[in-house]
């Protein structure tokens, strides 16, 4: 069944305008009388009978409330070094499918790309309508952050998960020796092309992040990411 996101908790009734209705109407060509579920982005969703629709507006009549039941119970946030071009769009994408809560692009320094404050502005706008739209089409619960860029020693300043994984090309633990099937909340380093130096894994570690390997082979920026996020939601029982 077709997912919207709104940001409000309704009562009786929704009411579509913009470009909702008209992905509503015209894209999707639903009618009065369809079935579609609508969430308000806080975990719970809405069982919708379309009422009306007009040209710009289409009446929703919630039939249901019930929480959603997509979401993982693991939390786990992405921590992406910035990688050229629209690699970070993509890994934004597949995060969001697969259950990531939060996604944070991390200048690094062997990140090539390095936009300045307006272009970041600009960027983070995108990202948050990429997710938005992999979270409707996915039928996830909520629509993943996707935070405005940090410096790495910035992000592990806020990190505050129960487990923090940097994987590193110089070796580390497996992730099935790290992550427990009842893991509440797991934060994820990932480095730009060319991975993390040195000193930035001293920095992580010093912080209580575990070294970790995705296996003898090196992975693509955008590769290791969604390798990672779908062995954790393995481990943890996300993906039955």
């Amino acid at each position: 069944m077709q997912k919207l996101f709104i940001d409000y908790i309704p009562e009786d009734e929704i009411i579509l305008d913009g470009e909702q209705a008209r992905h509503v109407s015209k894209s999707l060509r639903m009618k009065t009388g369809d079935m579609l579920t609508v969430t308000d982005g806080e975990g719970c969703d809405y069982g919708c009978i379309i009422d009306g629709v007009s040209r710009d507006t289409v009446k929703l009549k919630i039939c249901y409330r019930q929480a959603s039941e997509s979401e993982p119970t693991c939390v786990v946030t992405i921590y992406q070094g910035v990688p050229k071009g629209t690699k970070l769009e993509e890994i934004i994408q597949k995060c969001t499918e697969l259950g990531a809560v939060r996604i944070v692009p991390v200048m690094t320094a062997r990140s090539i790309s390095r936009p300045d404050e307006k272009s970041a502005k600009k960027k983070n706008e995108r990202y948050k309508k990429i997710a938005l739209e992999a979270a409707q089409q996915s039928g996830r619960g909520i629509v993943p952050e996707v935070s405005p860029m940090l410096s790495l020693k910035e992000a592990a300043a806020q990190d505050e998960s129960g487990l923090k994984i940097v994987f590193y090309e110089g070796g580390g633990e497996p992730v099935s020796a790290l992550v427990n099937a009842d893991e509440k909340s797991v934060s994820v380093y990932i480095g730009p092309e060319g991975g993390f130096e040195e000193d930035e894994v001293k920095l992580l570690t010093e912080k209580g992040a575990v070294k970790a390997t995705l296996g003898k082979r090196i992975l693509r920026t955008q590769t290791a990411p969604v390798a990672a996020l779908t062995a954790i939601m393995l481990l943890t029982g996300n993906l039955e």
